[in-house]
């Protein structure tokens, strides 16, 4: 489980196919203080396995699935990530309750940067903007943010200095891919009220 508050952004190094998917390599010294074999890292908002490190170096493995629901497999050398270990249990939650299951890949269509401000628009499939609610909560690259508006087809969410600061987001232009997962109790809800649907069919 993760907050969506970014600790770090990562550079990756690598991007190895494997028998089973594809081995990532993430340049982040001084990220992890004490790394554990085994542990979940947020990378671009999606849950990873750390399977090995040294010297700033984190690896990890993705499967097919992961590869292709989500941006990881369009990653390039130098490309920057960002990065969020898990929570501990006793640990302030700064943002929001994120899982790291991406729901799917949006699209940045527009950034309005009118008025000192900096909106982005990104547009989802139906099924997905059925779990966006206005002014609730979505992560977008594993990043917790608040939803400013919605359209058809479309959400849109309102950057503040200090993220667009310590993220890659800022990077996000027009015809940008990003990592969208909904907020986990819209879709737990969604989940519910589509079960309850298909009883009374």
């Amino acid at each position: 489980m993760f907050t969506g508050i970014i600790q770090r952004v990562g550079r990756v190094h690598a991007m190895q196919p494997t028998a089973t998917g594809a081995r990532l390599e993430v340049h982040a010294p001084g990220f992890l203080a004490d790394p554990q074999l085994g542990e979940s890292v947020a990378v671009n908002g999606v849950c990873l396995t750390l399977v090995s490190h040294e010297s700033g170096a984190l690896r990890f493995d993705a499967i097919p699935q992961t590869l292709g629901r989500t941006t990881l497999g369009s990653l390039q050398t130098g490309d920057a990530v960002n990065l969020e270990r898990a929570m501990r249990a006793d640990a302030l939650l700064g943002g929001h309750l994120v899982q790291g299951h991406v729901e799917g890949v949006g699209s940045v269509v527009a950034i309005d940067r009118s008025g000192g401000g900096w909106r982005t628009r990104i547009a989802v499939p139906a099924e997905m903007l059925d779990l966006v609610v206005d002014r609730g909560s979505v992560a977008v690259d594993g990043v917790s943010l608040t939803v400013a508006g919605t359209g058809d087809g479309w959400f849109e969410v309102a950057l503040i200095p200090e993220t667009l600061e310590r993220t890659t987001l800022a990077q996000r232009l027009a015809g940008a891919r990003v990592n969208v997962e909904p907020d986990m109790l819209a879709r737990m809800v969604a989940q519910q009220v589509r079960r309850q649907l298909a009883q009374q069919r």
